[in-house]
């Protein structure tokens, strides 16, 4: 166990009206006074056996190092003074390594092994010291008690238990150094390791892998792809890895997919609409830009692509060309189903933070079953409460894609149920509270008001 504790000196600044025009610049320094700290358990057995081998000597513990010194804890069972004629068991803490004149604190704790916690305890730490810390002169220079137990009163105590004895040490060896101005500073830049794999991506340079998607073909390299991606790593390299690593074939991804969206009577043809999380969605798009399915893989191709090197999520305005919040949701959601199937954790968790924030009527459903079906805990639960709040539920019920969710994940309507009784229950509580308060004499803020006849 180490720990630190500080004390801190600083010195005093001249006013400004102390200091003349001509007057070197103001300097500082800080006097830093710290305890390093450490701890040793000393386990006695055999306590019977060691009675009768001489006062002034002692049963030692293995040497322990604190604050660069190395430590050991001396019990005496017949004491360390001949005067006292083996009446007390005598214990120490002594400084085991060469050194002069080592500041330090010290506390020894005899513990009561009955569990009641009653142990018999010598501490300098906690209180003020009136001389300051003890100081060891030289190697062999000890702290401690001559007289620290009875033996008698030892003996039938719950101190010794099984013909043993525990003991703990602390020891907190004084430290001081003073820390002037820096001198220099070399700035550090930030990592830029992502800035150079997104670079590679860029250039095409060495590239050994294609993605094909809806026909189009987008270049990478297989070492990249498995370091980061558990997923890659098994298809590329692993015992079961695809005959053809040179190209790997990307379909009927579980996420959402834009469909053509044609203005102006905005009709979704859904003919061979494979992945139906866009359904509840889809039929309200209100936007004069078209989107057609190979554009949309190659903006979920890009966007993969783009986390897989560079580490941070792209910009979804610029990606899907559209300024709305709602393409950004199901582009968010649609790389959060990727992020799942590939294994991307950091993604995964960057998708559920940003569609957690952006929670909304026409989105929310979708999302909570999106939440459901890749098993994002939080996210549903976010969208569970967002839903189930009595100004939300009648206009998310309105939606397409509730209808979806009452399809596709039937009993998360049943938790949903759960969510609006509580709030519901809440809500009567709360009632309740108010009219109590009022027939007892009291306003709703729990005030004494006087009642009128």
């Amino acid at each position: 166990m180490v720990g630190m504790g500080r004390i801190y000196k600083e010195t005093t600044k001249p006013s400004s009206s102390m200091a003349s025009p001509s007057s070197p610049a103001v300097t500082t320094s800080t006097s830093i006074t710290e305890t390093v700290n450490g701890s040793h358990d000393f386990k006695i057995t055999g306590y019977s056996l060691s009675k009768g081998i001489g006062i002034g000597k002692y049963i030692a513990s293995d040497t322990f190092m604190v604050g660069g010194y190395s430590w050991a804890i001396y019990f005496y069972p017949d004491g360390k003074s001949v005067e006292d004629n083996a009446t007390y068991v005598s214990l120490f803490i002594a400084l085991a390594s060469e050194g002069t004149d080592v500041r330090a604190l010290f506390e020894l704790t005899l513990l009561d092994q009955s569990g009641n916690e009653r142990h018999k305890v010598h501490s300098h730490f906690g209180r003020a010291l009136e001389s300051g810390p003890y100081t060891l002169k030289y190697r062999g220079s000890m702290w401690g008690y001559k007289r620290f137990f009875k033996r008698t009163n030892l003996e039938g105590s719950d101190y010794l238990k099984d013909d043993c004895l525990q003991v703990h040490c602390c020891v907190g060896v004084v430290r001081s150094n003073t820390e002037g101005p820096k001198i220099y500073s070399i700035p550090v830049p930030l990592s830029d390791i992502g800035w150079h794999f997104g670079q590679l991506l860029e250039s095409g340079k060495g590239t050994d892998v294609n993605f094909e998607v809806d026909g189009e073909f987008f270049s990478s390299h297989k070492l990249v792809l498995a370091a980061r991606s558990p997923v890659f790593r098994a298809q590329l390299y692993g015992p079961m890895k695809d005959q053809n690593t040179q190209c790997i074939k990307i379909e009927d991804m579980e996420a959402p997919v834009f469909k053509s969206v044609i203005c102006p009577c905005l009709r979704v043809a859904k003919a061979g609409l494979k992945t139906s999380l866009a359904y509840g969605l889809l039929s309200r798009i209100k936007t004069e830009r078209t989107l057609s399915l190979g554009a949309h893989h190659r903006v979920w191709a890009d966007a993969l692509l783009h986390f897989i090197y560079w580490d941070v999520l792209p910009d979804m305005e610029e990606l899907t060309g559209m300024n709305s919040k709602w393409a950004s949701t199901l582009m968010a959601q649609h790389l959060l189903a990727a992020a799942d199937r590939y294994g991307l954790d950091r993604l995964r968790l960057l998708c559920e933070a940003n569609l957690c924030e952006d929670v909304a009527i026409n989105t929310v459903a979708t999302t909570l079953a999106l939440a459901e079906q890749h098993h994002c805990f939080q996210l549903k639960s976010v969208c569970l409460k967002f839903v189930a709040s009595p100004e939300n539920l009648r206009a998310v019920m309105q939606t397409d894609g509730f209808e979806y969710l009452k399809e596709s994940c039937p009993h998360v309507l049943t938790e949903l149920l759960d969510y609006v009784a509580r709030i519901s229950e809440h809500s009567i509580a709360i009632g309740k509270q108010g009219n109590e308060g009022i027939m007892d004499g009291s306003d709703v803020n729990g005030r004494r008001v006087k009642q009128r006849l």
